[in-house]
């Protein structure tokens, strides 16, 4: 069950160009699962509130962090100028987009700022060692826009059954990706066993819709073996 709180920010960590991350210190250990949600309102203001993934991991208990994409909204103009120790106020933890157990296999289909549970979910498949087998295909504009990159990678080394492919509109010569978009190639190439996997999508509505639909008519996906997030209004 959600519960509403009243916290201080503890620290502000730029993740690219226009994307941060506000880590908020709680004042008790965060119980929440990995790929949930919270409701953030800032300057005790209802009109500037905002459903975000929880982008930490339960294993990271010292604090709840959440990430955003910086926009032109009033939100996000407020959120630049947060800093160490301002109020906000949250409401915690929602959303089924978790971890189910029985299943082993799972892929990840993300854009953009949709990164964001599943870098929770990856972080704490991580740290508890639970064996899972994941593949995250990530479609991003450019390397710069990038979100978690560096995060990513250090997971990659420290767990071998995770594998991370990046897919770029703009690909950069030095750096490996697939150039394009994702579609059934792709996930044919970098999901072989794709019909044994299940699926997780998140990001905009727009291309959560189109990615859904190429796993179930184009590689024939049943739809209880796809969970789904979408982002609106960032």
């Amino acid at each position: 069950m959600a519960q509403e709180l009243s916290v201080r920010v503890k620290e502000i960590i730029p993740r690219t160009y226009n994307v941060k991350s506000v880590r908020l210190d709680i004042g008790q250990e965060a119980e929440f699962k990995a790929g949930q949600f919270l409701a953030v309102t800032l300057q005790d203001n209802p009109g500037l509130k905002r459903y975000l993934s929880i982008s930490s991991s339960p294993t990271e208990k010292s604090y709840l962090e959440f990430t955003k994409k910086l926009t032109e909204s009033a939100f996000s103009k407020v959120l630049l100028k947060l800093k160490p120790q301002d109020p906000v106020k949250i409401q915690y933890p929602m959303g089924k987009f978790t971890l189910d157990d029985a299943y082993t296999n799972i892929a990840f289909l993300s854009g953009g700022i949709g990164i964001t549970p599943i870098r929770s979910i990856v972080k704490y498949v991580v740290d508890k060692n639970l064996g899972t087998d994941m593949v995250l295909i990530y479609a991003n504009r450019s390397v710069k826009d990038i979100v978690f990159k560096e995060d990513f990678d250090a997971l990659q080394k420290v767990y071998p059954k995770l594998k991370v492919v990046h897919v770029l509109g703009e690909p950069a010569p030095d750096f490996k990706c697939i150039p394009g978009l994702i579609n059934v190639q792709v996930i044919k190439n970098e999901v072989s066993d794709y019909l044994n996997r299940r699926f997780y999508l998140c990001g905009p509505p727009q291309m959560v819709e189109v990615m859904g639909k190429i796993l179930t008519d184009g590689l024939k996906l049943a739809k209880e073996n796809i969970i789904t997030e979408n982002f609106q209004g960032y």
